[in-house]
């Protein structure tokens, strides 16, 4: 099964996530693989309004290039596009971003002219359920400036076994600071991204998808963390890596460590005490 979306304007993300409600989905796999699903959109250009709105939500610092998270967000209605598609057999509420992978190769200009492919990957069994991605190129004049994989879980039962011997995190912070997050956190990241997941909201609507109160959302997660690092974010080619961990309640008070070795920036998300995990994160130089 395969399906191509070419879309002229970017879809809304409150008439998809209608589609979500009220599609019903088999939550179970035909074949050991998903579909091949892609959407493209071409000629994007961000809106100098949204963007200077991103920014100032993000903690973002003015600048002639894009943040380096923004092509997410212009690629996010795409992301979906495919993950409500009849042919995606999984429910998209109630998915778990558990990591996400970006590339920059070089910045991107405020208002420079986009490429945009998404394409659907995976999926991968693990202890939990079954993990897929949705991989995001964006090209500028036909050459790739910048990629992303999103990696989502869809929880069910599967034979592979947990781990019980992970990993110590040995990360050894050089600088530390808190974070103050409102309870509006998630409502003001999600007016100018377009993820208006109802878990990231209200208390009440997260309390539908069994959390105790509303969450912030992984990617604004990710992106406060790189504004507070963008004075020291590599000039030339750079990839960060992020896996989230345990999710942020709001209101919250959280700890943002980083270490910066040179070669690399390690960054970690953590609760009030520095004792909880929210994210781990990487910047690496190519």
């Amino acid at each position: 099964m395969m399906a191509t979306i070419e879309l002229e304007k970017s879809p809304s993300t409150m008439s998809l996530y209608y589609r979500a409600v009220t599609s019903k989905k088999p939550g179970k796999m035909h074949g050991d693989k998903l579909p091949t699903i892609k959407a493209h959109l071409r000629n994007v250009s961000a809106d100098l309004g949204k963007l200077a709105e991103y920014r100032k939500v993000c903690g973002f610092p003015v600048s002639g290039s894009l943040p380096v998270t923004y092509p997410h967000i212009l690629a996010f209605p795409l992301h979906m596009e495919i993950l409500v598609n009849p042919l995606f057999p999984f429910p998209l509420l109630g998915l778990v971003h558990v990591r996400n992978e970006i590339t920059q190769y070089r910045a991107i200009g405020n208002q420079e002219a986009m490429d945009i492919e998404c394409e659907l990957v995976g999926p991968e069994a693990v202890s939990k359920g079954l993990e897929f991605s949705v991989v995001t190129r964006v090209t500028v004049e036909g050459k790739l400036v910048w990629e992303s994989i999103s990696t989502n879980l869809f929880r069910t039962k599967t034979d592979v076994e947990d781990k019980k011997d992970k990993k110590e995190d040995t990360f050894s912070a050089e600088h530390m600071d808190y974070w103050s997050l409102p309870s509006d956190t998630g409502r003001r990241y999600a007016k100018v991204s377009g993820d208006s997941n109802p878990i990231h909201l209200y208390a009440m609507t997260a309390k539908l998808f069994g959390f105790k109160r509303h969450i912030a959302h992984g990617m604004w997660s990710k992106a406060h963390a790189l504004g507070t690092l963008e004075n020291q974010l590599p000039t030339g080619p750079f990839k960060v890596s992020v896996a989230f961990k345990l999710p942020v309640l709001l209101p919250a008070k959280v700890q943002f460590q980083y270490a910066n070795t040179g070669d690399t920036i390690e960054f970690r998300v953590k609760d009030q005490n520095g004792e909880k995990p929210h994210l781990a994160g990487q910047i690496q130089i190519l």
